[in-house]
């Protein structure tokens, strides 16, 4: 039975929002529990979208428990289609769904928006982007209008998608203003080869450049390039990475910079209020991945349960869901040299810092083999 006392209130329910719940109740079965959702408040799998097609999951088959579920498993109350309008951290108050909430500890967990680049042309409203189940449900229904896709960005995300795509038999061309694909987590020979093997799929490459401008010719998308090449498709995906939502944190006179800055305790400056994932800045660390996710919300479920705990990561390498090549990377903080290893069914690049010490690695094919070893050698991110 639940006391009167204000609640733990979570704002989000993506990964981290539901991961910190779940992790708060098995230590906490008492104290009231709301959780409020932009959506629906379904859990689902993020890290799922960017290779369903692949794996045969339509978009309601990548759908998990539904908000009730969500409520029954956690003792909570899930408010979904409920955005939050203001925070009061003097009050303890939140508005959010036309509601005024008071809370005990409020837990930011907002998530991060696509970045959007400024395009010309009369189609640059319909580039899409995917950044939750409903948006990628939107995605996939495009795909319907034909096989020609033009994909903004090769990054980690966009690597997936392309790979995704062409397996699947679309055409999928990749536009990015970098040399190779994952340029800001591999060195140049490691890039060529996630380069080769993607375009052994059919994806081919529009490197070096940018896209400027989307038209409509008929019942097809013209994307103009800033090389003045022209690409025909019908459906555009723009996947150049995201942004951490602070506006609402902003606005509450809550410290941001990059993301919702807090201690290691993911505590902000503001009283009783705590930010965590993809919003999250800790001791200036900005990671939205799932690992550090994982590890933040365990440890912050600690301290919400009166046990302070402060997040420590360890080195977390991530893994690169292509297919057609595997591929783990545990990108380096500071400068330092790569030095590689190549084999015809693999690449090890390891990176060392100034002081001679493993500081990162990208391992492709077979040396994905090396990643326990080679993880064991990396310092801790945040000790």
């Amino acid at each position: 039975m639940h006391s009167d006392a204000a609640p733990v209130v979570i704002v989000g329910s993506g990964l981290a929002g539901y991961t910190l719940a779940r992790e708060f109740r098995k230590l906490d079965a008492g104290t009231p529990l709301v959780v409020i959702s932009r959506d629906d408040g379904a859990f689902y799998s993020k890290p799922m979208l960017s290779n369903a097609l692949a794996a045969g999951k339509d978009p309601a088959q990548l759908r998990g428990a539904s908000a009730e579920d969500m409520a029954a498993q956690l003792d909570a109350r899930i408010m979904p289609f409920a955005e939050v309008e203001t925070i009061d951290t003097a009050a303890h108050r939140i508005e959010a769904g036309g509601k005024k909430i008071a809370y005990a500890r409020l837990i930011l967990a907002l998530g991060a928006d696509p970045i959007s680049v400024p395009l010309a042309g009369d189609a640059a409203g319909e580039v899409l982007q995917v950044n939750d189940l409903a948006s990628y449900a939107r995605f996939r229904a495009a795909l319907d209008r034909g096989r020609r896709v033009v994909l903004l960005g090769a990054g980690l995300i966009g690597c997936e998608f392309a790979n995704d795509l062409a397996q699947a038999g679309f055409a999928v061309s990749v536009v990015d203003p970098a040399p190779a694909p994952l340029g800001r987590f591999l060195p140049e020979p490691a890039a060529a080869r996630m380069r080769e093997a993607l375009e052994a799929l059919g994806v081919r490459w529009a490197l070096g450049t940018t896209a400027t401008a989307i038209s409509r010719a008929g019942a097809q998308l013209r994307v103009t390039l800033a090389n003045t090449a022209v690409l025909e498709a019908d459906v555009v995906l723009s996947a150049i990475g995201l942004r951490p939502r602070i506006a609402i944190a902003q606005a509450a006179g809550i410290e941001v910079d990059r993301g919702i800055v807090t201690n290691r305790f993911l505590q902000t400056r503001a009283a009783d209020v705590y930010a965590l994932g993809d919003c999250a800045e800790v001791e200036g660390k900005v990671l939205p991945y799932v690992m550090p996710i994982m590890h933040a919300a365990r440890a912050l479920a600690r301290t919400l349960a009166g046990a302070p705990t402060a997040v420590r990561y360890p080195a977390m390498p991530v893994v690169v869901k292509t297919p057609a090549i595997r591929a783990v990377l545990a990108p380096p903080a500071g400068p330092g040299e790569w030095r590689l290893d190549a084999t015809p069914d693999g690449l090890a690049a390891r990176h060392y810092d100034e002081t001679g010490g493993l500081s990162g690695f990208a391992l492709l094919g077979a040396a994905t083999s090396q990643k326990r070893a080679l993880t064991d050698q990396l310092p801790f991110v945040l000790q």
